[in-house]
């Protein structure tokens, strides 16, 4: 008991110091940053980035770049001709939290023109953008790990580099990412370290009209890092320190602001490695179709969407399995009462090796807004995936949820959109222009009790350890110093439920981080 006493005083010290050396590093960035070039304006059509956007912003996601293309002034010396109406903007952002896409491109990029440099005015075809996030972690009693006490530095470099306009319909992206872990106190691993990766190097084809005025079509041929429908099957990681990505086709017609838009992918998945390039899994297929109504954004956006994970392995330990995914995802305000809505339903057939696949996930959100200055948010929510009942009865019935990013489960970011059940209520401030807050508290279960829990994949096939996992409380602060530096501090605490208890130790767990980010 002295020793762990000794252990936790020790570990206390150490978060102190990290905490000072973090909020160290962000005083430097931030000096940085506000000695550079002027803060970048926000691209037609393109909003600066936010924890959540509220329902009525303009496109987050110009998906090929075309939105953010600056409007030269008209000739002083050109006939007065009469204005033409603007295109109207469908789209309007879900309140839910983790389901809105990232912008394309990503939102520390703007054309080369806005840094304010001599000599560079007529440079509005150049993208450029760079952004450096270091975050401290502390966990006590780490699932992950055997309940064992872990801290560490992670970094993550991004720049982007991309060409637009000048060679119509011809353009280019690449992007580099640097994923570094330092002073941890377990082996690396993929999700924290992907050193020297091509996270995206794609050419375009893209053509502004082909729909129509303003409707463009966009085929992009690469790698490539994005989101699909509400991110629940494929996300591009923000909280993750490294990042998906896919390697194949991409065709969009249409954009966000439009009041349709569909998006077609073939891709292979990229294969993360510590300190090598990364490769395309060539034995792992994705493809998928997704269909996106707006007209009605009012009052409800609907997407449509189906995936299927075809994986044909070589190696005969590995099950081939194909996968069909196919759901709706609906969202919208409920009029000018306060309330906003958000559910999902994603049903999945097909096989794996020898087994039948039988599984849906489904998500279901009410939202309340208030009238105040604060602009306080309170939702009730719940998560549910289904488990695997029976490992013997040739029925594959856990869910999968394939690419998707996990943090909207939590941020211990362990728990995945399977085998689960998980109420929450989420609670929303912002009691200043530059301070964000949210605090969540979730439940979790298990939808089948024979199945395993992600939590240190404890497992009872029998069923008589019962379903209840725990409980989490999370709170997060977003703290924008200047427009290119954000500080962001979280903390979260798990309570270990029955089943925790009945399988194995059961400790409560601790998890802080502090983050400072900036962009160049």
């Amino acid at each position: 008991m002295t020793q762990r006493r000794t252990v936790r005083a020790g570990s206390r010290l150490r978060i102190a110091q990290a905490v000072m050396i973090c909020l160290f590093v962000f005083q430097i960035e931030a000096a940085v940053a506000q000695e550079g070039s002027p803060p970048p304006e926000a691209p037609a059509g393109q909003t600066p980035p936010e924890i959540e956007p509220p329902a009525d912003v303009p496109a987050t996601e110009p998906q090929t770049g075309e939105g953010a293309k600056a409007e030269s002034a008209p000739d002083a010396a050109a006939p007065a001709e009469a204005e033409q109406p603007a295109e109207k903007n469908y789209f309007k952002a879900s309140k839910a939290d983790g389901v809105n896409h990232r912008p394309q491109p990503p939102s520390y990029v703007q054309t080369f023109d806005k840094y304010g440099l001599p000599g560079t005015e007529d440079l509005t075809w150049l993208e450029f953008g760079l952004e450096h996030r270091t975050r401290f972690e502390y966990r006590d009693d780490d699932y992950r790990n055997a309940l064992e006490d872990e801290h560490q530095f992670l970094l993550r470099t991004d720049v982007y580099i991309g060409i637009r306009d000048i060679f119509d319909p011809l353009r280019f992206g690449f992007e580099f990412q640097d994923s570094r872990q330092f002073q941890a106190d377990f082996p690396e691993n993929v999700g924290d370290v992907d050193q020297y990766d091509v996270l995206q190097g794609f050419g375009e084809l893209y053509f502004k009209d082909a729909l129509g005025p303003d409707r463009p079509l966009s085929f992009r041929v690469g790698r490539q890092a994005f989101d699909l429908a509400n991110r629940r099957q494929v996300a591009r990681n923000g909280f993750r320190n490294t990042t998906n990505a896919f390697d194949g086709f991409r065709l969009t017609l249409g954009q966000q602001k439009n009041d349709w838009q569909v998006d077609v992918v073939a891709v292979m998945p990229v294969e993360r490695l510590l300190r090598e390039p990364d490769r395309p899994d060539e034995e792992r297929w994705l493809y998928g179709f997704v269909h996106t109504w707006r007209a009605w954004s009012d009052v409800a956006t609907i997407e449509t969407f189906y995936f299927v994970l075809d994986e044909d392995r070589k190696d005969r330990a590995l099950l081939d399995r194909e996968v069909h995914s196919i759901g709706t995802h609906v969202f919208g305000p409920i009029g000018k009462t306060g309330f906003d809505y958000d559910v999902d339903f994603n049903w999945q057939f097909g096989n794996d090796g020898d087994n039948t696949r039988r599984a849906y996930a489904t998500h279901a959100e009410l939202g309340y807004t208030f009238d105040h200055a604060w602009k306080p948010r309170l939702a009730v929510l719940c998560n549910y995936a289904t488990g695997d009942q029976d490992a013997t009865d040739h029925l594959a019935e856990r869910f999968d949820p394939m690419f998707s990013d996990s943090t909207g489960y939590g941020y211990f970011n362990i728990q995945r959109l399977e085998n689960l059940i998980n109420p929450n209520l989420r609670l929303q401030l912002k009691p200043h222009e530059k301070i964000e807050f949210n605090g969540y508290y979730r439940a979790y279960w298990l939808a089948r009790d024979e199945d395993r829990s992600n939590w240190g994949g404890r497992i009872d096939p029998t069923g008589r350890s019962g379903d209840c996992v725990g409980q989490t409380v999370d709170l997060v602060m977003k703290y924008k110093m200047c427009p290119k530096s954000e500080l962001e501090i979280g903390y979260a605490h798990f309570f270990p439920g029955s089943f925790i208890g009945n399988t194995g130790p059961a400790e409560d767990s601790d998890f802080l981080f502090v983050a400072a980010t900036v962009k160049f």
